[in-house]
């Protein structure tokens, strides 16, 4: 018999998962597979937790389901008064949280909320949402819109709106050849001068996310950068929003990676992490004087889907926050990150390792075929994927990007694991990684 499940890849082969536990997935031919992309920045708690499960089950057999048209539950209004109290303090008193089932409904759910809220103040010309080169912010055609990731627009680009980018803050490959500090921030810069040939007055908002994820491999914005963003953003009355979706929920070791530089934007988008991969949920923190401007204008946001605020979505991601809280594993991630950093120390002496970066349990590791110019291998050699079959032949799972550089050259893999790390887990990664540099090595 054919397969009847569309693939994400013809091409690939996929291990059948068939249970987990903790840190593993389990496959059907009984291999325990390191989850060390944490199923690409979703799993927090780890894997086999019956007491979330439980938990949706519980609310299933309550009430499984309700249309915010006609009604709200409870358990939501729990659920984003949670959520409120984790955001920058100046959400916290009236900020408001909707909810989505993912990272890419969030965005597209914040585009329409920048939108509308310039409406609702008489602006009606501000439409452009403008964001980094690089960047990637969903797979829906909003969402695709506004990102900036090469490789992903291209067959889709006659159907996506074109607002402009500015260069994205990659400091190991900085686009204008130059270092930090004497670069005086010049890629912050950028934005200022694309708002001010776009004109401030056509601009509705920025997207970015703190720490850049799968496309540029965790990269860290330099000490001032996201301060001198919001600063611009605040100057032209444009709004800032935050893409959380993979740096949110702990993945930084701060409940949002915004918390590290004490920026507060207007919206945070939020997704991933906050069920832990239990159920599809997302969501949109919207601040308080965004939400006020829909309120006291026209008193409806006219945007939805059937599933927002699902209560069996909701019931989850209480489970994963009791869990998270229980268990302290927000501060388990500084030093989760800390010995997975050191068991890595061995790699990062290899000569086709250019870069080792991130913060918390979210790293990138940059691979190039020179280490002294940080020239990349070929595109066509597809490093990446090369290395995610070797790390997975040791019985390891990473989740490899290739194009960081320009979209096409520039192979990387993500590391992003459950939240519950050991420190044999971490020399188990670092070996399948030393065993895939190896390979590349004796390759060149």
């Amino acid at each position: 018999m054919t397969q009847a499940l569309f693939p994400r890849s013809f091409r690939k082969d996929y291990p059948q998962a068939v249970s987990g536990k903790g840190c593993y997935i389990i496959t059907s031919d009984g291999r325990h597979i390191l989850d060390a992309a944490g199923s690409a920045a979703v799993v927090s708690i780890g894997h086999g937790r019956a007491e979330v499960a439980n938990a949706m089950a519980a609310q299933a057999c309550q009430i499984a389901f309700t249309h915010t048209s006609q009604f709200q539950t409870e358990i939501a209004e729990r659920l984003a008064q949670r959520i409120r109290a984790m955001a920058p303090p100046s959400f916290r008193g009236a900020g408001r949280v909707f909810f989505t089932s993912g990272g890419s409904e969030a965005t597209e759910t914040a585009l329409k909320l920048a939108r509308q809220y310039h409406l609702e103040r008489g602006q009606q010309q501000r439409v452009r949402m403008l964001a980094r080169r690089q960047s990637y912010h969903g797979s829906t055609l909003g969402a695709m819109a506004v990102s900036a990731n090469v490789a992903r627009r291209a067959p889709f680009t006659p159907l996506l709106a074109h607002w402009g980018h500015i260069a994205p803050c990659f400091c190991y490959h900085c686009p204008f050849g130059k270092t930090f500090p004497e670069c005086k921030l010049a890629c912050a810069d950028e934005l200022e001068l694309l708002i001010q040939h776009a004109g401030a007055q056509n601009v509705a908002a920025f997207l970015l996310e703190p720490l850049s994820g799968a496309t540029l491999g965790a990269a860290v914005p330099p000490e001032g950068y996201f301060q001198r963003i919001a600063e611009i953003c605040r100057k032209h009355g444009v709004l800032l929003i935050a893409d959380e979706v993979m740096t949110g929920m702990g993945r930084t070791g701060v409940p949002f990676a915004v918390d590290h530089w004490g920026i507060e934007p207007d919206i945070i988008l939020v997704g991933k992490g906050i069920a832990s991969g239990y159920a599809p949920l997302g969501a949109v923190i919207v601040a308080p004087h965004v939400a006020e401007a829909i309120a006291a204008g026209s008193g409806a946001f006219p945007h939805g889907f059937t599933y927002q605020a699902h209560p069996v979505s909701m019931a989850a991601a209480h489970a994963v926050l009791d869990i998270l809280e229980r268990e302290k594993l927000f501060e388990c991630v500084t030093s989760a990150g800390q010995f997975l950093r050191h068991a890595l120390e061995p790699l990062a002496a290899s000569a086709v390792v250019g870069d080792i970066r991130g913060r918390g349990l979210l790293l990138g590791i940059e691979f190039v075929r020179d280490r002294k110019t940080r020239a990349p291998f070929p595109a066509t050699q597809g490093v990446a994927e090369r290395v995610r079959k070797i790390a997975l032949e040791h019985n390891v799972a990473v989740y490899p990007i290739q194009g960081c550089i320009d979209g096409a050259a520039g192979d990387h893999v993500l590391l992003a694991p459950p939240f519950t790390l050991g420190e044999s887990e971490a020399e188990e990664i670092a070996r399948a990684l030393e065993a895939a540099a190896a390979q590349l090595l004796s390759d060149r």
